[in-house]
């Protein structure tokens, strides 16, 4: 076999195996990619039923309300569109979720426009301080 037809038969071979391997690379990952939807992504272009998404926003001032096992939430997600999405999630919420805050979650929508999420992560400004050094903080400041 000639040198060139070696190097192009290489060439080739090595093309096929990286093909292979970003095929191989994105049919895992679909499974784990969720999608992110705003409120008004979803007034607009309407809900995904069959795919696991991410969706984020504010708290509504007033909407959160506990179940009585302790453990499930129902809270509305709104933007500055007025666009809102209902959603329900059962487990632990963090710290950082309260009412007029940011939130992303991620779960499933219910054919009844419901948004069922299987975890939440509160956002916070760029001004945010954990409370136990916003204490210490103040108390430093107050003496000086």
């Amino acid at each position: 076999m000639k040198a060139k037809n070696q190097r192009l038969t290489l060439l080739i071979l090595a093309i096929a195996a990286v093909l292979a391997a970003v095929l191989l690379g994105m049919s895992a990952l679909k499974d784990q990619a969720a999608y992110f939807y705003a409120p008004a992504d979803v007034a607009r272009k309407g809900v995904p039923l069959d795919q696991a998404v991410r969706i984020g926003g504010m708290v509504k001032d007033g909407s959160i309300q506990r179940a009585a096992d302790g453990v499930t939430i129902d809270f509305i997600v709104g933007d500055e569109t007025d666009a809102v999405i209902p959603v329900r999630f059962t487990g632990i919420v963090p710290n950082l979720f309260q009412e007029n805050s940011g939130v992303v979650a991620e779960g499933r929508f219910l054919p009844s426009g419901v948004f069922v999420a299987s975890e939440i992560l509160a956002k916070h400004d760029e001004n945010y301080m954990p409370p136990e050094l916003a204490g210490a903080r103040h108390k430093t400041e107050t003496l000086e």
